[in-house]
């Protein structure tokens, strides 16, 4: 018997009162996986602190390990240190190191470059106070010149002093199995979790795609716009694809999963209890 991975779940900040009362939900609702951690992005487009700010104190009163999204970008070494040590003293032992993007009408400017800077300030300003993951990009970061180019700076980052990385989504598991492969043969060891993707809106997955380089397959990509409107065909196609792409992964004995929820449950648990994840015996119900 496969033994149960570690799973993780990301959040990102609500834009209203009434979808954080949404995602409070849903993250209740996902307790039922009994995640090592949650993490929570930065904003979508390199937005304001404040609304992960909030979405932190939110999930430290629901999961044990919250795990921000630390996006240097923009940020000089001041704001970087002020940020960490708030939330070292809100009890915060882990952090997502992110290059991360600049809020619309910003110029470059800031201390860092990329998140290989961060994790370096990091580690000479706390030393081994935080735990920090990195981002990994199986299909190539869309802004690397080269497969060759991505990996290593990816293993750079890592021997700056990343304990763990988390993937981008991807539906294609040779290219995580050739990816892990290609890091561990320069002699890095640290745990590489799969970045898990649900499918429930076809336009959105495919925007998401475009902009983060993760390639949708071309069968998977005719057969959901197949459906057109069919939200249930979507959700229920959807659902069996990525079904299968983590039972690819369990089998291979992956390290942990890393689901991006876009703040919802429903597909999360159908997936979880698919494969017999967290003692899920009967359907969850529909929640948002």
């Amino acid at each position: 018997m496969r033994s149960r991975p570690e799973i993780s779940l990301e959040f990102f900040p609500p834009k209203s009162a009434a979808t954080q009362e949404q995602l409070g939900v849903a993250a209740q609702a996902l307790l039922r996986l009994s995640p090592s951690y949650v993490s929570v992005t930065y904003g979508a487009g390199g937005s304001t602190r404040e609304g992960t700010r909030t979405t932190v104190a939110q999930m430290q009163q629901i999961f044990p390990t919250v795990a921000p999204h630390v996006s240097c970008i923009g940020a000089s070494k001041d704001d970087m240190e002020e940020l960490l040590l708030e939330y070292q003293g809100r009890g915060i032992a882990k952090v997502v190191a992110l290059r991360g993007d600049l809020p619309s009408g910003y110029g470059q400017g800031g201390s860092f470059g990329h998140a290989i800077d961060l994790v370096r300030f990091i580690r000479d300003s706390f030393g081994e106070a935080f735990h920090v993951e990195v981002a990994a990009y199986p299909e190539g970061h869309p802004q690397a010149r080269s497969l060759h180019e991505d990996l290593t700076r990816f293993v750079e980052k890592v021997r700056a002093g990343a304990h763990g990385a988390i993937t981008q989504y991807f539906f294609n598991t040779d290219a995580y199995f050739r990816f892990v492969d290609d890091v561990y043969a320069q002699g890095i060891q640290i745990p590489i979790v799969p970045g898990i993707m649900p499918i429930t809106n076809f336009s959105q997955l495919a925007r998401f795609s475009d902009a983060c380089g993760a390639e949708i397959p071309r069968w998977i990509r005719s057969r959901l716009q197949g459906y057109g409107d069919d939200i249930a065909s979507i959700k229920a196609f959807g659902q069996e694809v990525v079904t299968d792409l983590v039972d690819q992964l369990l089998t291979a004995g992956v390290p942990g999963l890393h689901f991006y929820t876009m703040n919802r449950s429903e597909q999360v648990l159908a997936i979880a209890q698919n494969l017999g994840l967290a003692g899920l015996e009967t359907a969850p119900a529909s929640v948002c």
